[in-house]
């Protein structure tokens, strides 16, 4: 049985509101990267963000939440 399948735009609204919940930290450039039928969230940030407390907590939870996320979605498209 496939998966309900969600626009990239979704599942990093769904990633952002995950984020806030969980984590107190900066706020991170997020997109997806597909690989074949996978997908995963890729976190990017200036030096400034990089260097804000919080910052490799954020990163963490954005990679737990990517591996709950695509076990449950595919992404359209």
């Amino acid at each position: 049985m496939s998966k309900p399948a969600k626009t990239e735009a979704e599942l990093i609204a769904m990633a952002r509101a995950e984020l806030k919940a969980h984590v107190d930290g900066p706020d991170l450039a997020i997109s997806i990267v597909r690989d074949g039928d996978s997908w995963e969230f890729r976190a990017d940030a200036d030096q400034t963000t990089r260097d804000r407390p919080g910052f490799p907590e954020s990163v963490a939870m954005l990679v737990q939440i990517g591996d709950h996320l695509s076990k449950q979605y595919d992404v359209k498209g």
